[in-house]
């Protein structure tokens, strides 16, 4: 069934408000993992928000090592978290009816294959914010979106996510510095892209 137009809105509000459904789960993950004293970080477009480039998404993606997810789903598959289906590393908190993808650290970005770039320890590659949630840090997202937008065809929304991040965070030539060799080149060329005034 579609979704009206007030809907859409109503749940965009809530989004950037902080106080939807996808907030609400986000929040229950963040206290069950460190209850668990699990290391996490909140990737994807929940980090891309915490970095200042504020866009509504479906789900929340975490960055956790494969133990600590094994651990978790050990304890809480079937009380108040499900699988998305069987085998699946991804799942679902069946209170918010949100889901939860689950990027595993030393897995690689984009097409998945070797590369340079790779999802980090979340120990290692994060920083709490003033909400209480851990999300990885602005250099780390900037290398792991240039590196899957550089290598999938279908992930372009990850290069226009930097366009956005460098604006709000006016980000330089310099940054590029902090950033992995193997995405230098994107971000700059993505970086004069930032800089094109669609005024005209």
């Amino acid at each position: 069934m579609a979704i009206s137009i007030s809907e859409v809105t109503r749940r965009a509000d809530l989004f950037f408000m902080e106080k939807s459904p996808i907030h609400e789960a986000m929040h229950r993950l963040h206290r069950t993992l460190t209850e668990m004293n699990i290391h996490y970080a909140v990737a994807g477009a929940m980090a891309a928000n915490a970095h200042g480039h504020k866009r509504t998404t479906a789900d929340v993606d975490i960055l956790i090592r494969a133990d600590d997810l094994r651990r978790f789903k050990e304890k809480w598959i079937g009380r108040g978290w499900v699988n998305k289906f069987e085998g699946s590393k991804n799942f679902r908190d069946a209170v918010n009816q949100v889901d939860i993808d689950a990027i595993l650290s030393g897995g690689f970005p984009g097409d998945g294959l070797e590369k340079p770039v790779c999802f980090p320890d979340p120990e290692v590659a994060s920083k709490t914010h003033d909400d209480g949630i851990t999300y990885i840090t602005l250099p780390t997202l900037i290398n792991l979106k240039i590196a899957s937008g550089m290598t999938t065809s279908h992930r372009l929304q990850d290069l226009a996510d930097i366009i956005e991040l460098i604006r709000v965070n006016r980000l330089d030539a310099e940054y590029s510095d902090q950033l992995n060799e193997f995405v230098r080149e994107k971000y700059l060329e993505l970086l004069a892209a930032s800089r094109i005034d669609d005024d005209y």
